[in-house]
């Protein structure tokens, strides 16, 4: 599961070397990806306490989420990385669909822990970006 985490470093890390990336941009990723993460953690509630309706909403916005990210991606600047992120939010919504349909808690924990990866990268980007900042030197 935790497979993804030297991926979700790499992805932090292209952000840093394209300087693609602004204060105002990851902090609307990090809402995005705290607002999955509330989603998921209730889809979980949901499922253990037998309340579907709940259940579904929760998955829901979860994918609605997860299509957000994905419609923020930029393959131009991003590359093979923005590509592995399509697909790897891709797979987290047929996994969210699965979760749906069978009430699986094994595959939503497995969900859990690939978002928790990408989240736990984009919150130690911007420590990132002052450190290359503060390298840089200053045109002359």
């Amino acid at each position: 599961m935790r497979a993804y985490s030297k991926f979700a470093e790499s992805y932090g890390s292209v952000q840093v070397v394209t300087g693609v990336a602004t204060a105002d941009n990851i902090q609307l990723i990090q809402m995005l990806f705290d607002g999955l993460t509330e989603s998921l953690a209730s889809a979980k509630g949901h499922i253990q306490n037998n309340a579907i309706e709940g259940k579904s909403k929760a998955l829901s916005r979860a994918g609605r989420i997860v299509v957000g990210l994905q419609g923020a991606l930029d393959f131009e600047r991003g590359g093979e990385l923005a590509q592995n992120l399509n697909e790897l939010y891709a797979y987290v919504t047929r996994r969210l669909l699965h979760v749906n349909a069978y009430n699986d808690l094994s595959v939503l924990e497995e969900v859990q822990g690939l978002i928790q990866d990408i989240a736990q990268a984009w919150q130690t980007l911007p420590s990132l970006l002052n450190q290359t900042q503060s390298v840089r030197p200053y045109p002359n």
